[in-house]
């Protein structure tokens, strides 16, 4: 920690300075790869959509010893049509997921799930959604994104600018399509719980980035008076700034959600945790890499396109140039001083002597 306390300084002070502005191309490309691949994920195989969007009837048996294989052989003497998903809840459940089915075929799956476990139809958890209810809920969690993303632009419009505002959109944007992408490839169902975490996700994602826009705000509050950096140097100072802190903040958020990613939902089989928590921890690592490698550099190349920061970066790059040419004159000054002090003794004109 001393090692990364002791960076974390000398990154704060300029002394140690990485380029994320500078070499954005990179980061723009990976994300491309990232988006181009979520595009391909999405448009081959599609979201997997839960019973609450979908509508369909739910089977839950509980019972000690009980198995997805004999879920299946009950479920198959029944003939229901299309797509029956069959999941292994914790040690002692097994949850049946069917298409919208009428009562009687509805009746017909209770029985011979009873029969085959030998247990009554009473201890079944069955649940029916209709497909309207499904659109419901797909309608209502569209809209919620919406809203939120256009409060979201307002606010930082206001409290920042807008140009920062359409900068930390953008990073957002890309942080969902990535996800649902990963989403999409791993072959999870979405459910209300996945929503909740694509919500969360905008958040966190927000967050992070309103910590390095706060610190590019104060960077460059007077900037056009000193001319000391251009926008984006300040701007890269300030991702620099504050690596350290996303880091660490990305860090103690990743260890819990990964603990309930891959020990609750891998380990103890809790599957009702693993569509949270997917989204969590995509999002998180999507959240941070954003607001550093993207929403920043979006933000510097909107603002370097303006008239005043053009004229900055000419008087900042016009300063440069000038000091190394005084600098390189006045070293030429020297060694010929130096040079005509070595060789004055020697071409001084001989004095003849008198006799």
């Amino acid at each position: 920690m001393s090692k990364l306390s002791g960076l974390g300084g000398r990154l704060y002070r300029g002394d140690t300075s990485i380029d994320f502005i500078g070499k954005r191309r990179r980061w723009y490309a990976l994300s491309g790869l990232l988006i181009i691949a979520s595009a391909f994920a999405l448009s081959l195989q599609g979201l997997h959509l839960g019973l609450e969007f979908k509508g369909g009837s739910s089977y839950t048996v509980t019972k000690t010893g009980i198995s997805i294989e004999d879920a299946r052989s009950a479920v198959a003497t029944t003939s229901i049509p299309g797509e029956v998903i069959i999941q292994k809840v914790g040690t002692d459940k097994v949850r049946v997921q069917t298409g919208s089915l009428s009562v009687l075929q509805s009746n017909a799956v209770q029985d011979a799930l009873a029969a085959k476990f030998g247990i009554t139809t009473d201890v079944i958890d069955t649940q029916i959604v209709g497909p309207s209810w499904g659109k419901e809920i797909t309608r209502k969690a569209l809209y919620g994104l919406f809203a939120f993303l256009i409060v979201v632009l307002l606010y930082l419009a206001m409290a920042f600018e807008p140009k920062m505002a359409a900068a930390a959109i953008l990073a957002v944007i890309h942080d969902v399509f990535i996800t649902v992408g990963i989403y999409a490839l791993v072959g999870f169902d979405v459910t209300p719980a996945t929503v909740i975490g694509f919500l969360t996700i905008l958040g966190y994602s927000l967050y992070d980035t309103v910590v390095v826009f706060d610190k590019v705000r104060e960077n460059t509050r007077t900037i056009t008076s000193t001319s000391k950096m251009t926008y984006s140097q300040a701007a890269n100072l300030a991702v620099n700034q504050t690596l350290v802190r996303s880091f660490n903040t990305s860090l103690i958020a990743l260890m819990p959600v990964g603990s309930i990613l891959f020990v609750g939902a891998g380990l103890l089989g809790a599957g009702t945790l693993k569509d949270l928590s997917l989204a969590l921890f995509i999002g998180l690592a999507t959240g941070t890499y954003s607001s550093i490698f993207i929403a920043t550099p979006i933000l510097a190349v909107l603002r370097e396109r303006e008239p005043a920061m053009k004229a900055l970066a000419k008087r900042v790059n016009s300063r440069s140039v000038g000091a190394s040419v005084t600098s390189g004159a006045s070293t030429d000054t020297q060694t010929q001083v130096v040079d005509a002090g070595k060789r004055g003794p020697r071409n001084q004109p001989k004095r003849k002597r008198r006799r």
